[in-house]
């Protein structure tokens, strides 16, 4: 399906990888083409979203950028180095649908006929699988935070948390590299096949790409619900069976990760309950352990049921930007990550996902991703972790390095 994407220069592919859950519709989704597209950053993109929506009534693919966070919280600003330079929005209206779900595929889109539609069926089952090849000409990677400057923001984070700013703090650092092409696609495969994820990406438009392997739904709208799904707590899995058992075991009994899932379940309780119908904002699972290809995550799921008289992207936006890439509180954290990291997070800590014609919706964490922009050259990957004021600021420091390793795997493999 994807290979045979690679014809358009604006496609969507949404794989979940296989992976279990009460809550997945399709196994995989390809939008491919762009009859309409949407463009705009921070001050009426929602509004400007939900009127493209109200025009098109149709399938709509697309991203939220994290700094969408100006026209949530207005007075903030986003100063800090940006050298991807996507949109805060983008979405499109595609020429092609394709919806796989077990063993059926189906296929729609503008002007398609059963035999235009069997005559693309044909021509994904044709297209040859493109051999891997080099992911990336320059692997030079580097960073705007070193080490020493990395340790003294979290230590100057932790005397927010001291003084009573904030409970916690999610600090992310940009890894990139200048002047080098890539290969997307096969970034994207080696990334899914490192770590497949039921939120896995490859998003294209024009001269920019995101490959994502995300474990985590920020939110989704299927009919008269809402859910959410926040990741805090992560383990190592270990390749012994009872071994692996013992760390899920010690995952779910860990006080630490279980206070931090308690602070942005009740962050998220509070972002639905804003457009949440009086009495409907529900925890339905606490604490949940799943199990992905490197580690097990501590998952929790919240739902609600909106307010049918507000504008379909109104949930979205008041829980927006996902609180487990925040913080808590919300606004004032927001201003601790701009005045303390240095890169502009842009899509990273944003959403990419997908409005059916039926008024649902389905969007993950932008996480675990690389995001490149063909035009000027430059790649792009970031790593972060929750700053609690107990937090170690050199375990820190190594976790980033840790996470940013699997990454450079990736890029130099």
């Amino acid at each position: 399906m994807l290979d045979w994407a690679h014809q358009y220069n604006i496609c969507c592919f949404l794989d979940n990888n296989h992976y279990a859950s009460a809550y997945n519709q399709y196994e995989a989704i390809l939008a491919a083409g762009a009859i309409a597209t949407l463009t705009c950053n921070a001050g009426n993109a929602f509004s400007q979203l939900q009127q493209f929506y109200d025009t098109h009534a149709d399938w709509l693919f697309g991203h939220l950028g994290y700094d969408l966070k100006n026209e949530v919280f207005p007075g903030m600003t986003s100063g800090n180095a940006d050298g991807l330079d996507f949109p805060d929005l983008f979405f499109f209206r595609p020429e092609v649908v394709l919806l796989l779900k077990e063993n059926e595929v189906s296929i729609g889109g503008w002007n398609m006929d059963q035999q235009a539609a069997a005559a693309i069926f044909a021509a994904v089952q044709q297209t040859p699988v493109r051999t891997a090849g080099s992911a990336v000409s320059n692997t030079d990677i580097t960073a705007h935070i070193d080490r020493a400057q990395y340790i003294q923001s979290v230590r100057a984070l932790q005397e927010h948390i001291h003084r009573g700013d904030c409970y916690e703090v999610n600090f992310c650092r940009e890894n990139f590299i200048r002047d080098t092409d890539a290969d997307p696609s096969e970034l994207y495969r080696r990334l899914n096949r490192l770590s497949p994820a039921p939120f896995s990406a490859y998003y294209h438009f024009d001269d920019k790409y995101l490959v994502c392997s995300s474990p985590e739904r920020f939110i989704q709208k299927k009919g008269p619900l809402l859910v959410s799904q926040p990741i805090k707590g992560t383990i190592k899995r270990e390749p012994d069976v009872l071994k692996d058992k013992a760390r899920q075991l010690e995952l779910f009994h860990n006080s630490k990760e279980r206070a931090e899932n308690v602070m942005v379940v009740d962050l998220v309780r509070n972002d639905l309950s804003h457009t949440a119908l009086q009495g409907t904002v529900q925890v339905a699972e606490l604490f949940g352990i799943y199990s992905f290809a490197q580690v097990h995550h501590m998952i929790s799921t919240v739902t609600a049921m909106p307010d049918p008289a507000l504008p379909l992207t109104e949930p979205i936006k008041q829980a927006f930007p996902m609180g487990s890439m925040t913080g808590a509180p919300k606004k004032r954290v927001l201003e601790l990550i701009e005045q303390y990291e240095q890169s502009k997070r842009g899509l990273y800590a944003g959403a990419v996902g997908y409005f059916t014609p039926d008024g649902d919706f389905d969007f993950n964490v932008v996480i675990r991703s690389i995001l490149y922009n063909a035009g000027n050259r430059f790649l792009s990957f970031q790593t972060g972790s929750a700053i609690t004021y107990y937090a170690s600021a050199e375990q820190e420091w190594e976790e980033c390095l840790l996470k940013a390793a699997a990454m450079k795997k990736i890029i130099t493999a």
